[in-house]
């Protein structure tokens, strides 16, 4: 087993600005996933998916979800945002949602709700938990990524080997997380091309 989140994180924030070539071949180093899709492959942007009924605008700037449910398995989700060209979009806001360890949504506050802006190097992350399942639907984030005076892209990210994956009309193999576990919870990496 890898060793923990905090030291992939920081191997992640450590990189020198490399081709994103060479960041997926760290990302896919047990080789047992499939790749996301990258500026590397051609004309593929990242798709577009549904907000869902459970967007609330205005989330607070935070990156530390998880003290929101100190119960939850922890992980942290990471990666960079990119042009179609493979250039880094610093500035890019990027913005997180999702279910609770029961499969609540918070809809009044902002619990397990945030957003960031994308470093000079377009990296971006959060440490949360891990979403429940809930009816109907397999394990998923909900993002909105937007690059400065660019249009908003909407999408969900999924978690690869879910048994409900094949079951969920929304379900996309192009947004599965390439998911390491760690010995101290789960870290996903996905790169968002827009």
């Amino acid at each position: 087993m890898p060793s923990t989140r905090r030291s992939l994180l920081t191997a992640f924030l450590t990189l020198p600005l490399i081709d994103a070539v060479r960041i997926n071949a760290l990302a896919q180093a047990d080789g047992e996933l499939p790749l996301t899709l990258s500026c590397e492959d051609g004309d593929d942007l990242t798709p577009k998916q549904e907000a869902g009924p459970f967007f609330r605008p205005n989330s607070p700037l935070n990156r530390d979800l998880y003290p929101d449910a100190a119960g939850g398995e922890r992980i942290t989700v990471a990666g960079f945002v990119f042009d179609d060209r493979c250039r880094p979009l610093a500035g890019s806001l990027v913005e997180i949602w999702h279910a609770d360890d029961n499969g609540d949504y918070d809809s009044v506050g902002f619990r397990l709700r945030g957003h960031q802006y994308s470093d000079a190097q377009g990296r971006w992350w959060f440490n949360t938990i891990v979403p429940a399942l809930y009816p109907g639907r397999t394990r998923h984030f909900h993002f909105k990524v937007q690059r400065p005076g660019g249009r908003v892209l909407t999408t969900q990210l999924y978690f690869p080997g879910e048994s409900r994956n094949d079951r969920d009309r929304l379900f996309q193999e192009a947004l599965l997380l390439n998911m390491k576990q760690t010995s101290d919870g789960r870290f996903g990496l996905f790169d968002f091309v827009i």
